[in-house]
């Protein structure tokens, strides 16, 4: 008996036992299909869905006049399915012979096991075809797009280029890649649990969004001009490299921006020099010499202005009102800074002269005598209030700061230097930046090629403004700088970049740099016309050229030559009466 109840206890604890579990079981698998079903659902999908990218067409890069600078070309995306492929020999055959790739590479790849393999991306859309149209079981063929530039070279430092992922890189493609990137589709097919596609199922496809069309002041007729003189002008000199800038200087639009030598744009990883092959490089060698070939000079590198720099230092005396037209000056060719002889670049002296002629003469000593007149904590000021200690807001990334003594370390020896543009470095769309304010009536502008975004039909969806800032200078003072500048063309150190029937105004500079034992001299001009009403700033800077090497001989030509050729392109008209001031 005592038995018998033992076991009818032993069956209870039993079935409970099972019922409990049963519970559990229920109210997990309740749990699952009900709490937990929408994370099971995607786990399932994923297993038997396999997703490949549609790449969306990049936005267009157009110059002001709508030509396109930067578009897209079809190509096509290579990929395997492991668990798709039949004939593994073939498949590994055609793509290296199609493709001219190495069969060991394609071999590894096309025997990974992964949902899907990319084999080659970019390839032509002919080779594409060829190879879909050979129909191998596990091979997929998807159409993408290329970045392509029509020019080559064209703009190259300014339009900058795109990495395989189509992301911007450099220059204007990576300041505005969230307008031209695009989203990109996608194309989903159904698999079963062992990864091959389902007969009768169709693919599902997202499509993808094209990007916005960037519109920007650029000509292409301009820059291409500019381009051909910046590269003549180079090997005739023999010069390092060779930067153009046009641009307007009334709202800050630029025109045209040249640093040679340039780089192709649809190769942008092959070096562009002949000297140095890269196949002795280490990657290193290799980045570091593509990245100094990427540099927009413009923008990226600092340099000594020389004299050019001397429209500021008189800018700033006129409107501290140290230094009247009048004035006269005496430079035996030399002038005496404590202990320091600071030379003029006319080794016997320009002798007695005023101030138009000082300007006209480039005379180091007089700019060295109104630097000391202003004072080191006016100057400085005037460092800051013209903007020089900002950057310019160009829309290219990598703008590079003026670089200045600390104030505290300025002495009479520094300030005089300073004053004609030595001792100190900037960058050339700084110098073209304030030069354009101290000649549009004393409004500081912010230089840009970016103006539009167009959506897919054309339309405007987005206008740049760029602020103008407040006057650096008064409209008097930018008057008389216009005047003193013309003069400077008309009869003096720039007169190689006059032009018959034009009023052309600028300023002309030779600067060595460092170490001056090298004697290596950057040469350079910065011009304007009309220069009684400015519609256009123009700047040739010349890199170690050989031979002679003064910026009035070999720069003020160049930027003389592309205005007589683009001011009637711009439609500004011959000035019949021609009047300077002495």
């Amino acid at each position: 008996m005592k038995n018998k109840t033992f076991h009818k206890r032993k069956i209870l604890v039993v079935f409970a036992g099972a019922y409990a579990m049963i519970f559990v079981l229920i109210g997990r698998l309740t749990y699952l299909m009900v709490f937990d079903a929408e994370y099971y659902q995607k786990k399932a999908e994923d297993l038997h869905e396999r997703e490949r990218d549609i790449k969306a067409a990049r936005g267009e890069i157009l110059d002001r006049n709508g030509k396109v600078l930067a578009t897209n070309r079809t190509v096509c995306t290579i990929s395997v399915i492991h668990s798709q492929i039949r004939e593994a020999e073939t498949v590994i055959d055609n793509l290296s012979e199609l493709l001219e790739m190495n069969s060991s590479e394609v071999r590894k790849r096309v025997e990974k096991i992964s949902s899907i393999e990319r084999i080659k991306s970019n390839v032509d859309k002919k080779t594409g075809d060829k190879i879909r149209n050979l129909g191998m079981a596990g091979v997929k063929v998807d159409e993408d797009f290329k970045r392509f530039y029509p020019y080559d070279a064209l703009a190259s430092k300014v339009l900058g280029f795109t990495g395989a992922d189509n992301q911007g890189i450099i220059g204007l493609e990576v300041k505005y890649d969230k307008y031209l990137k695009g989203v990109d589709g996608k194309i989903l097919t159904t698999t079963d649990a062992r990864g091959i596609e389902l007969d009768g199922v169709a693919e599902d496809r997202k499509e993808p969004v094209a990007g916005n069309t960037l519109k920007i002041s650029l000509d292409y007729n301009m820059q291409k001009y500019a381009m051909q003189m910046a590269e003549k002008v180079r090997q005739e000199k023999q010069a390092e490299k060779t930067a153009i800038l046009l641009m307007n200087p009334q709202n800050g639009e630029i025109y045209a921006m040249v640093n040679v030598p340039e780089f192709n744009l649809n190769r942008p990883f092959e070096l562009n020099t002949e000297e140095e092959s890269d196949e002795n490089m280490t990657d290193e060698q290799k980045q570091d010499a593509l990245n100094q070939m990427w540099r927009n000079g413009c923008i990226n590198d600092t340099y000594e202005p020389g004299s050019t720099f001397k429209i500021i230092t008189a800018s700033a005396g006129l409107e501290e009102g140290v230094v009247r037209l009048t004035d006269q000056f005496q430079c035996p060719g030399y002038k005496m800074v404590e202990d320091r002889r600071i030379r003029c670049h006319k080794v016997g002296g320009h002798g007695t002269e005023n101030f138009v002629q000082g300007i006209q003469n480039s005379c180091n000593p007089v700019f060295i005598e109104l630097g000391l007149r202003i004072g080191v904590d006016r100057f400085c000021d005037y460092f800051h209030k013209f903007g020089l200690m900002n950057l310019t807001g160009v829309d290219i990334p990598g703008e590079a700061g003026t670089i200045m003594h600390k104030k505290e370390n300025i002495g009479q020896v520094e300030l005089a230097t300073i004053s004609f543009g030595q001792s100190f470095q900037i960058t050339p769309i700084q110098l073209a930046a304030t030069v354009s304010a101290l000649i549009n009536g004393g409004k500081r502008v912010t230089p840009h090629f970016g103006t539009e975004i167009l959506n897919e039909d054309g339309k405007v969806t987005k206008e740049f403004h760029y602020s103008e800032k407040k006057h650096i200078v008064s409209e008097k003072t930018s008057e008389t700088m216009r005047i003193l500048l013309e003069s400077v063309v008309s009869e003096g150190s720039g007169k190689n970049a006059y032009v018959e029937g034009y009023r052309i105004g600028g300023k002309t500079a030779t600067s060595q740099t460092l170490p001056r034992s090298a004697n290596k001299y950057i040469s350079s001009f910065v011009g304007f016309a009309p220069a009684d009403d400015p519609e256009i700033l123009g700047m040739c800077v010349i890199y170690d050229p050989q031979g002679i090497y003064y910026g009035g001989t070999i720069a003020a030509p160049v930027i003389g030559n592309i205005f007589e050729n683009i001011l009637p392109y711009l439609g500004i008209e011959k000035q019949l009466e021609m009047q300077y001031t002495r």
